[in-house]
């Protein structure tokens, strides 16, 4: 089914890259066509100020009766007139006809009419509160460049937008128009028209947003330097623009009519890639879709015929972990049935024969538990005799007396009514007895500490583990005529561990490792690797008795048992007070 899906997929994969290729060209011809249609409406928005600053123009060139005023040269009564009766209110309703910020500056050729002007104090007359005109002689400006440079009239369509004199030092840009008098049969200049208008107010559409984060838009002059930015916080006004700053950005440069200026926008690469990143992911994600039909089909069509199999390979699965208790059942009579019936035979009896033989070793781990239980009471009861007997023939009454009831008292407690298994309070308490019979052979030479935490006795333990490590100590480790001894019990996540510390003499390692090493035949140590191989017979290999010594230091016996708790009660619950 996986060959087959792989054989399917492909076709798909090589329709969905080629419709990827088209749609990709597509969008990118369609985003490029969007970015133009956009920068076209802020070209028409900025060509709609501009005209509606022209029909303001237009209220003032094509005005006869204005005409009719400023080339009447009657000083006096005339000329107050017409500038109180017309003129001003001219000039007021023209600036009144839009809600836009507007400077009007008229100049005469009539220098029998008055000027009219405020003073701004060499500031931007456009940050003035109310709508300003003034009014100029023509003098005030016939030795400027821009004024000469200016283009001959035709009539209705000779205007010119230009930066002049202080307006770019403003950001400003001024309208500039004549005022001309058509009754004469060659055209006359009566006055001249400059209409300023702020760069902000003028390309307010120019935002970089409206077309996508990190694009730049920005309009540079006749001269290429950028007289108004938006978007990248590299490009100030004033700078000089070259294509070649561009980079790998994608280009799109547009004049402006009337202005000789160009709106230009800068587009990142991965600005036009998104959409076609997106028709990617979405041929991608067609494609998956598909291998996840195709692959849900053959997993549906490989489960419908092989359930069967895996059937029978999850028991064999289970037989090789040792759960032999699983079956299978099939109906009919085909091979499967026989299989099925045959590997239930088989679990059957592999199951019986390993029941068999974990009896078998069951039985034989007892015995050799006994067998070693056995071992080490005969040991200890020959040395205590033996005490009991020195005691006795030098008369020694009462020691001989305690004795014997701290042997009887161990005694009881070892027997344990045949148990091997008994709580570690009873533990302690025979080792206790143990420690009180050899006090009564020592006397003052010998100290014991004990040093146990009360909760380990909620646990049980294997008899005579403690014992034997005490036994070793008062044969073996003497340094000079007296030795201390430390017994240590607590709780280790899971474990009890016990610490049996003396100052005596210590081991030597070699010693170490014939103690707890595996040979039959080395009689060194024999106690103490009785009880590390009944913990690791009984619990596990993970537990039982490690050795840290320094000669002539001392040594520290660790043993470690699990924390198992004790099955019946024993009357342990309170115990723990001597301790």
């Amino acid at each position: 089914m996986l060959s087959y899906s792989v054989l399917i997929i492909i076709p798909v994969l090589l329709v969905g890259y080629i419709a990827n290729s088209i749609f990709v060209s597509s969008i990118r011809v369609q985003t490029r066509s969007n970015i133009q249609g956009t920068l076209q409406l802020m070209m028409d928005n900025i060509a709609y100020k501009m005209e509606d600053t022209q029909r303001i123009s237009d209220m003032i060139y094509y005005d006869d009766t204005l005409s009719r005023h400023l080339r009447h040269y009657e000083a006096g009564w005339v000329s107050y007139a017409a500038t109180t009766k017309y003129l001003l209110p001219k000039f007021r309703t023209v600036l009144d006809a839009t809600d836009r910020s507007l400077w009007l500056s008229f100049y005469l050729h009539n220098d029998t009419l008055p000027e009219i002007y405020s003073h701004y104090n060499q500031a931007d007359p456009l940050m003035a509160k109310n709508q300003l005109f003034d009014l100029y002689h023509i003098k005030r400006i016939v030795d400027k460049d821009w004024y000469k440079e200016y283009p001959q009239e035709t009539y209705g369509k000779t205007l010119q937008w230009k930066r002049i004199e202080d307006d770019e030092i403003y950001g400003r840009i001024s309208l500039l128009r004549r005022a001309v008098d058509i009754n004469l049969v060659q055209i006359k200049e009566i006055g001249f028209a400059r209409i300023s208008v702020r760069l902000s107010d003028l390309f307010e559409s120019v935002d970089f947003q409206k077309i996508g984060e990190g694009t730049t838009i920005f309009i540079s002059d006749e001269h290429d330097r950028i007289v108004t930015s938006s978007g990248s916080p590299s490009l100030q006004v004033g700078d000089l623009w070259k294509e070649a700053n561009a980079g790998e950005q994608l280009v799109i440069r547009q004049a402006l009519p009337g202005l000789g200026w160009d709106i230009t926008a800068l587009v990142p690469a991965n600005l036009t890639e998104r959409d076609t990143n997106k028709v990617r992911l979405l041929t991608l994600y067609i494609c998956l879709g598909c291998f996840a039909v195709f692959s849900i089909a053959g997993i549906f069509i490989s489960r419908f015929f092989s359930k069967r199999v895996k059937k029978i390979v999850t028991v064999l699965d289970s037989f090789q972990e040792g759960e032999f208790h699983k079956r299978i059942l099939f109906k009919g009579n085909d091979e499967f049935t026989r299989i099925s019936s045959a590997l239930n035979e088989m679990g059957h009896n592999i199951g019986s024969l390993i029941r068999e033989v974990y009896m078998t070793n069951l039985q034989k781990k007892e015995a050799e538990l006994e067998s070693l239980q056995a071992q080490i009471n005969p040991h200890f009861l020959y040395n205590t005799l033996s005490s009991i007997s020195r005691l006795a023939k030098f008369g020694e009454v009462d020691k001989l007396h305690q004795m014997v009831l701290d042997l009887a008292k161990f005694y009881r407690l070892s027997l344990n009514d045949g148990k091997n298994i008994i709580s570690i309070y009873n533990e302690l308490e025979q080792a206790k007895a143990y420690i009180d019979i050899q006090e009564t052979k020592y006397g003052e030479r010998m100290q014991v500490h004990y040093d146990i935490q009360t909760d380990i006795f909620a646990y049980d333990t294997l008899k005579l583990i403690l014992q034997p490590f005490l036994e070793n100590i008062l044969e073996h480790a003497w340094c000079g005529d007296s030795i201390n001894i430390r017994i240590i019990g607590s709780l280790e996540g899971q474990s009890v561990v016990f610490h049996i510390i003396d100052d005596g003499i210590g081991f030597h390692p070699e010693t170490i490792k014939q103690i707890l090493g595996s040979g039959d035949i080395n009689r060194v140590g024999y106690g103490i690797r009785n009880v590390d191989k009944r913990i690791k017979l009984h619990y596990g290999k993970e537990y039982g008795v490690t050795i840290a010594s320094k000669p002539g230091i001392g040594s520290t016996i660790r043993i470690v048992i699990p924390a198992s708790r004790l099955k019946e009660e024993d009357g342990s619950k309170n115990l723990g007070s001597g301790w």
